[in-house]
């Protein structure tokens, strides 16, 4: 849906120079143009307006002076930079334009009609006068030569089995004779100039030859390959016209067809048979096609037509066609009206081999055109909801239009139709606000017919729906009316004679001023007109146009835009120059546009689309080159931008990766943008999204959703972009707009929980305007079914500006219950009834479904006898109940009501067998109320509420109650039910230390006990456990005896010296056993040699001093020695170790970095060597164990972890066991210090101070030894490198995946804190300052 819109025009008049121009070509690395003549060649640069060179073929004597002769083709030959020149005569002539050197390089005596040259300039062809062709090499070798008519079909001849042979056809009314009439040749057209006609495919491997054939008199195209051997001739075809091009991408072979009403332009495949027609908007001998021409990418096709003498004395003209097809349907995009006497008859014709959309246009008196075009998509420019987002396509005197909004049209179709009375050139849409769906149309006789969308008093003949009209349609469409045609009025109408397209970049400024461009005839300067429509005396008659003011622009401009909101006009330059114009200023000032820092802006590459847009609070100049190259000001944010629209706060692009992007232009910067399409690989959230291959943006729905794209071959697909879609959204729901929210949300699957989350007070005060506005019980349902805890704006729809205030919600409070309340609120103040089946809804989505109240509420509602119009009986509530919840667990719970007509209501609806229900009510029925409903419970598996009831049921029924308290385990449940000094409360009691007892609580077994009065089992409980000081409380409330009371002690103190609690079994014999010496031996064993001495001198037995405490004290000094010498070699002996397996573990990494991880052999030898393997030799070698040892009992289990770390050498683990050994043996003497520093204060007591001294020198040497080696052991690098792995601007692919591997294989998870070094506490007093 693209129109060609005139980019600019060159124009060089009267260029100096002999003759009359016959033929053109072009140097396209010089950028000049040359043209032949009867005179000779010329050569001239256009942009500088200058004669370049001038080669006389007269003086030579290779044309006539008479000026009878003719230059048939010019070719610049670039590998010889010369120029290659074939007269009539038959002479082929290479000018060298530096030198003007001639050089004739051949000769044909015969004459020449036609010199073409392949598109690779390896071979050229030669139609000579005697109907031949010559082919030749570059170097003018001559190849071969053919008659130019030949009677054999060529090699791809058709192969006929007999199968639809016209013999065996059914012919109709015509008969039998019909199969065996001889066709009739029609002979050529009148106007035939019976030349020959060449035209080369794309790649140069065939060309065409149109020839009008000897015997019959008709054309005929012959196709030829490279080798020249013919391939294939055309199927007869009755008026055939001379015209020949074949499209460069190598389908179809262009050419025209005198039908009897109509006249065609036809398409010939490669074999020969036709493919495919379009009609010229011209009647039978209007008029003769003088040539096709397809641009270099065969998107346009030129039709060079002429006026037929059809009357004498009429004006004859000439016509410049640009046809373009989409979705197989050919539109007329421009026409250019010349005349075909004087100056501005053409004379040839053809596109630029480099810029595709470049015509160049040679007329005959000296006058030379280049009309540079580019693809545009008019569409109108508003944005708020009355815009119709109307795009307009350009068809002959057609212009079709679909207004987007209200209907999706395929192209060809429209919504309507613009009938004009002239080819259009140029449509254009209002820049106001408010009247955007208003627009003017530029025909090819430079008349402006304005339509304006209103209220019309008659119906316009001009205007005609498309697709959406028809018989029984009612047209809810507003289309426009034909306000009235404008003609410019020109100072100089000589120029639109010769320039038929003077005016360009035509923009509807203002409701009565148009902005338009011309260029300078002389110079590069443009002039920018204002055109104010002049006030009419009546309504009849046809307005004009005039020019009130104009400003000259040094430069050549090539784009206009400007912004329907600010006002603002950009101009850019061919230079990529961006220019303000101040036009509402009385002086017309035209200005740089500067950034921010006040400097210039100027595109780097000319952009063919630009548009003005505020980003981030600048208006900045938007610019998209022919090459992708997206600009923001003078900044490239992307190279691969196929086409971008700029809509509200908006930015959309499409890219060549197949995306499509939007970006909010609010709160955005150039960085941020430029960032955002870098990295459109990665998903961006709402902002991009993948659309099929070759998109291209139409328009954006205003106020809306809708975002249209075109596919390569012209169909349209409407997407509804995530980004614009959640903008809507948030604007209706700010506006609290929540029908139009909600029916959107509905229809593109957006999570309907951004109703609440999106602004949570502001929806919690509106509840009742969303129930009123939704107004639907099923839509009102299906939000709360959507309805989660989760807040949707931090997950699926975050706001696209972090700095957005969201509205938290309380956070003590559940969104879910929040929003069911207060809805439901809401509908029971509306209509209670209407709304039944949500309320019961809201109750059954909190977070704990109500479910008791929604049957209470069903219940109720059988009971309501008259019914209200709104109301819903209690069978349909039930029956959409079943839908939210299961039914059995609905059953279940409508029995936890003990109302038995429920029960039955939801039975009856379930699938159970009455059966099984009816006998099982019945029975419940039979029961006294507190059984019944302890049954019920029972059955229900709430046994709290169970034995509640049950224990209202008597002291008979107490025993049933005890023993399922023993089943479930609910004691404190129960113990809540009965009074403390009942016998209930006491059997419960016993019964629950009996259940802790056999779970090992042996200590809260024995409290229970105690506290129901149960002292024996308590005593039995607090032995079990050691706990003496209780068993001891609880024997004085038994009144033992004094033996049996020293018998306990015995016992308590045994099982106390099995926990190594020596004080606390010596404390207990000497008070409660009065066997003080047994007392003084057991602290002693416990190495508590201040309490043991308290006892010898309390009862006085210095005795015990000599023969027991002093040995004791030695002895002990003796097993420290020995134990710290055996700490202080295992220390020493681990850490050698753990440096050794450090050291091969760094060769092993390496060895793994210089090659591949070790196999085969070399892994044996790592394995015996060292404790370093890969993380798959590794998982393969003890994966199977570890699968075994899941499988094991706990005990085994336990026993594996801790086999886990083997100290064995060589195994995988080796380096986390050392460290954990060593570890252990740090910790096992740091908790030495205590015991150190007693036994060093009671050697010095007995004067054992040699002894003294040793232990301590030792100790300390050892804390010393350890204290120095732990920054060697734990070192920083292996610390961090258990935390994370290598990585860093140094690291290497091979060292980033060793240090993986090595977290994985080495560092397990559980392990990580192996490599804390542990802690010596250098504060804890240990040493005796008496015996250093």
């Amino acid at each position: 849906m693209r129109n060609l819109k005139l980019l600019r025009t060159l124009e060089f008049r009267d260029i100096q120079a002999p003759g009359k121009p016959h033929c053109i070509s072009l140097r396209t690395e010089q950028g000049t143009v040359l043209i032949g003549s009867e005179r000779g060649l010329i050569e001239v640069d256009p942009v500088t307006r200058e004669v370049k060179n001038e080669i006389s073929l007269v003086a030579e004597g290779f044309l006539p002076e008479d000026g009878s002769g003719c230059i048939v083709g010019i070719q610049d030959l670039l590998d010889q930079e010369s120029v290659c020149v074939a007269t009539a005569s038959g002479d082929v002539i290479l000018c060298n334009l530096s030198t003007h050197q001639l050089e004739c390089v051949g000769s044909v005596a015969s004459g020449i009609s036609v010199m073409s040259w392949s598109p690779d300039q390896e071979l050229v062809l030669l139609a000579t006068g005697q109907q031949t062709l010559i082919m030749m090499t570059k170097d003018f070798e001559p190849i071969m030569e053919h008659q130019i008519h030949q009677d054999d079909f060529g090699e791809s001849k058709f192969i006929s089995v007999g199968w639809g042979r016209k013999e065996t056809q059914f012919h109709g009314s015509e008969g039998r004779q019909a199969a065996f009439q001889v066709q009739m040749h029609e002979s050529a057209l009148p106007w035939d100039d019976h030349r020959p006609q060449v035209t080369w495919r794309g790649d140069g491997q065939f060309f065409a030859v149109s020839v009008v054939c000897p015997e019959t008199g008709a054309r005929k195209v012959r196709v030829w390959n490279r080798e020249f051997a013919l391939q294939s001739t055309s199927e007869p075809v009755a008026g055939l016209g001379p015209a020949l091009a074949w499209k460069p991408s190598g389908s179809l072979i262009a050419s025209t067809q005198d039908k009897p009403n109509q006249q065609d332009v036809v398409f010939f495949e490669k074999n020969g048979l036709l493919h495919g027609h379009f009609t010229l908007p011209f009647l039978k001998d209007e008029v003769k096609v003088n040539g096709l021409l397809w641009n270099a990418d065969s998107t346009v096709l030129a039709v060079w037509l002429e006026d037929l003498q059809r009357e004498e004395n009429s004006t004859l003209k000439a016509y410049v066609q640009l046809w373009t097809v989409g979705n197989y349907h050919w539109y007329l995009k421009q026409s250019l009206p010349f005349s075909t006497c004087g100056k501005s008859k053409i004379v040839s014709l053809m596109w630029d081999p480099v810029t595709p959309y470049r015509l160049h246009v040679l007329c005959q008196g000296w006058h030379y055109l280049c009309y540079d075009w580019h693809w545009t998509t008019d569409r109108s420019l508003g944005d708020n909801s009355s815009d119709m987002a109307n795009v307009a396509v350009i068809d002959g005197n057609r212009v079709l239009v679909t207004a987007f909004r209200q209907s999706v049209v395929p192209p060809p179709m429209c919504s309507y139709r613009l009938l004009l009375p002239h080819p259009v050139n140029q449509v254009m849409f209002s820049a106001h606000p408010k009247k955007s769906n208003d627009l003017a149309v530029l025909d090819a006789s430079n008349q402006i017919s304005v339509y304006k969308c209103g209220d019309s008093p008659s119906v316009d003949p001009t205007v005609k729906l498309g697709a959406v009209g028809g018989n029984g349609f009612n047209i809810s469409l507003r289309i426009p009316h034909l306000e009235k045609n404008y003609k410019i009025h020109f100072e100089n109408s000589e120029d639109q004679e010769v320039n038929p397209l003077k005016l360009s970049l035509l923009t509807w400024i203002q409701e009565d001023v148009f902005l338009a461009v011309s260029y300078s005839q002389s110079s590069p300067q443009s002039v920018l007109h204002h055109l104010t429509m002049a006030p009419c005396e009546t309504d009849d008659e046809q307005g004009q146009l005039n020019v009130s003011s104009s400003v000259t622009v040094d430069g050549v401009i090539i784009s206009l835009c400007c912004n329907s909101k600010t006002k603002s006009v950009a101009l850019q330059l061919a230079g990529g120059e961006i220019l303000k114009y101040l036009w509402e200023s009385p002086s017309l000032v035209v200005e740089p546009w500067k950034n921010p820092g006040g400097f210039p802006v100027r595109f780097p590459y000319p952009c063919t689309q630009t548009e003005l847009a505020m980003i981030g609070g600048e208006e900045c100049v938007l610019g998209l080159t022919d090459r992708c190259r997206f600009f923001i000001s003078d900044t490239e944010v992307a190279s691969n931008v196929t086409s971008f629209a700029v809509y509200d706060d908006f930015l959309l692009l499409t890219t060549h990766s197949h995306t499509c992007q939007c970006f909010c232009l609010r709160d955005a910067s150039r960085k941020t943008l430029q960032a955002g399409l870098s990295s459109s690989h990665v998903s961006n959230g709402e902002c991009l999204r993948k659309v099929e291959r070759g998109s291209r943006i139409v328009t954006v729905v205003p106020q809306d959703t809708k975002l249209i794209l075109q596919m390569p071959r012209g169909n349209l697909e409407v997407v509804h972009h995530r980004a614009l879609v959640l903008a809507q959204i948030r604007k209706w729901l700010d506006k609290l707009m929540f029908k139009e929210a909600f029916e959107c949300m509905r229809k593109l699957r957006i999570n309907l929980n951004l109703i609440h989350d999106h602004n949570p007070k502001v929806f919690l005060e509106n509840v009742e305007t969303f129930v009123r506005q939704i107004d639907s019980v099923n839509h009102i349902n299906l939000f709360f079914t959507e309805l989660k805890e989760e807040d949707v704006t931090e997950t699926m729809y975050p706001p696209p500006v972090t700095g957005t205030v969201q509205l938290s919600r309380d956070p003590d409070g559940k969104k879910v219950d929040l929003v069911c309340d207060a809805m439901r609120a809401a509908m029971e103040n509306i209509n209670p009834h209407k709304y039944c089946l949500s309320i019961l809804t809201s109750h059954v989505k909190k977070t704990t479904p109500e479910l008791e109240i929604v049957l209470q509420k069903v219940h109720e509602l059988q009971g309501n006898a008259p019914p209200v119009p709104d109301a819903v009986s209690a069978e349909e509530a039930l029956k959409y109940l079943l839908l939210l919840v299961d039914v059995n667990e609905l059953y279940d719970h409508s029995l936890g009501t003990y109302d038995f007509d429920l029960v039955l209501m939801v039975a009856e609806k379930s699938q159970k067998d009455p059966k099984e229900y009816l006998p099982f009510l019945n029975t419940l029925k039979k029961m006294e109320i507190n059984y019944q409903r302890f049954t019920i419970d029972k059955y229900l598996k709430r046994y709290e509420k169970a034995i509640g009831h049950l224990s209202k049921c008597g002291p008979e029924y107490f025993p049933e109650c005890l023993n399922l308290i023993k089943d479930k385990n609910l004691y404190n449940e129960a113990l809540k039910l009965y009074p403390a000094d009942s016998q209930q409360y006491k059997d419960i009691s016993i019964a629950h230390g009996e259940h802790l007892m056999q779970e090992h609580l042996c200590e809260p077994a024995g409290l229970v006990f105690a506290r129901c009065g149960a002292h024996e089992k308590a005593l039995s409980a607090f032995l079990a456990c050691g706990s003496w000081q209780q068993a001891l409380c609880t024997a004085a409330q038994l009144h033992l005896s004094q033996d049996q009371l020293a018998g306990l002690g015995r016992t308590l103190a045994g099982k106390l010296v099995e926990q190594r609690k020596h004080s606390d079994a010596a404390t207990v014999l000497e008070q409660y056993a009065q066997d003080y010496e047994e007392a003084v031996l057991l602290l002693l064993e416990g190495a508590a040699w201040e309490e043991a001495l308290r006892l010898v001198y309390k009862y006085n037995r210095l005795d015990i001093i000599e023969t027991n405490v002093k040995p004791s004290i030695l002895e002990a000094q003796k097993n420290y020695m020995a134990f710290l010498d055996s700490q202080a070699a295992t220390f020493s002996r681990h850490k050698k170790r753990l440096l050794v397996v450090r050291e091969l573990k760094e060769q092993a990494q390496q060895v793994n970095l210089d090659d591949e991880v070790p196999h085969g052999q070399e892994s044996d030898l790592f394995s015996e060597t060292s404790s370093v393997m890969s993380g798959s030799d590794m998982s393969g070698k003890y994966s199977h164990s570890n699968s075994r040892i899941s499988a094991r009992s706990s005990k085994n289990r336990r026993k594996a972890e801790r086999k886990k770390h083997s100290l064995k050498e060589g195994s995988p683990l080796e380096e986390l066991a050392l460290l954990e050994a060593l570890n252990e043996v740090v910790q096992g003497t740091e908790k030495l210090k205590d015991e150190v520093y007693h036994i060093l204060k009671v050697l010095f007591l007995f004067e054992f101070d040699e002894q003294g001294r040793e232990l301590q020198r030792a100790f300390g040497d050892t804390l010393q030894l350890m204290e120095r080696s732990l920054p060697e052991i734990w070192t920083v690098t292996h610390q961090q490198s258990s935390a994370t792995p290598v990585l860093g601007p140094d690291s290497t692919a091979n060292s980033i995946m060793a240090s993986y591997q090595q977290q994985k294989t080495l560092v397990p998870a559980l392990d990580a804190e192996l490599f804390i070094p542990p802690k010596i506490n250098k504060k804890t007093q240990w040493k005796l300052s008496l015996l250093e």
